[in-house]
């Protein structure tokens, strides 16, 4: 017995060494990344851009839709969402791969604007440091605002007004509710949901979507038919 006991000990140390070890190298890897370009200088470089469209000039329903399906705790977590991440790591393991990542969208951001898509523990670790300054240095509806500015829809098409003027013609705040959940269902795999190039598969996401929002109460089930059939 005790020399099973020193065993486990001798375990539960070199995994806590490995976890150390990790979240010093995430954390450097974080700070080497805002040194070089700090976060004030990432953020005003993306509210410059051209095609920058404010929190306010977007549909409430695409806000409902993105949330649901990317993020529904978003407004209650800190930058991560612990029991997104618990059933991620436990999918993971089950697989023996990264299949599943428990991102928040405040994670997705940090990702997209200072990382590769490298699914490696280390960049997890920085950008979960990245996410816990977001968090602290701006509102949610901000951070809400730039993930949607700078998301990829597919077909060339960068951030909401891209994408809603390239695919349907309009301005995002003209968007119908079809359209809004359309759109919100895209980045999960914009190669796989482009319009232009999977038009069934998108509306197969449109579906799923409806199917979220539903499930965390942003739409009533009499309110996603209505929407289907206004398709």
């Amino acid at each position: 017995m005790k020399n099973v006991l020193k065993i486990l000990i001798v375990i539960g140390l070199i995994i806590a060494s490995i976890g150390i070890l990790f979240i010093g190298q995430g954390y450097k890897m974080y700070k080497d990344a805002v040194k070089e370009v700090s976060i004030e200088t990432k953020i005003n470089e993306i509210r410059e851009q051209e095609d920058y469209t404010k929190i306010s000039d977007v549909p409430e329903m695409y806000k409902k839709a993105v949330v649901s399906v990317e993020d529904h705790r978003f407004y209650k977590h800190h930058g991560i969402d612990v029991i997104a991440i618990g059933r991620a790591t436990l999918n993971d393991l089950r697989a023996f791969s990264f299949v599943e990542g428990g991102s928040t969208i405040t994670q997705q951001l940090a990702k997209n604007q200072y990382f590769t898509q490298e699914k490696k523990m280390t960049r997890k670790i920085a950008e979960t440091f990245l996410a816990f300054k977001l968090e602290k240095e701006y509102e949610k509806d901000e951070i809400l605002e730039l993930y949607i500015n700078t998301i990829y829809f597919g077909n060339g098409y960068y951030g909401i007004k891209e994408a809603s003027m390239g695919y349907f013609g309009k301005l995002p705040k003209d968007l119908t509710d079809s359209e809004c959940i359309m759109l919100a269902g895209i980045p999960n795999a914009p190669s796989v949901y482009a319009l232009t190039e999977n038009p069934d598969l998108a509306k197969q996401r449109q579906k799923q979507v409806l199917a979220k929002m539903i499930r965390y109460k942003a739409l009533t089930e009499e309110e996603a038919k209505n929407i289907l059939n206004s398709n």
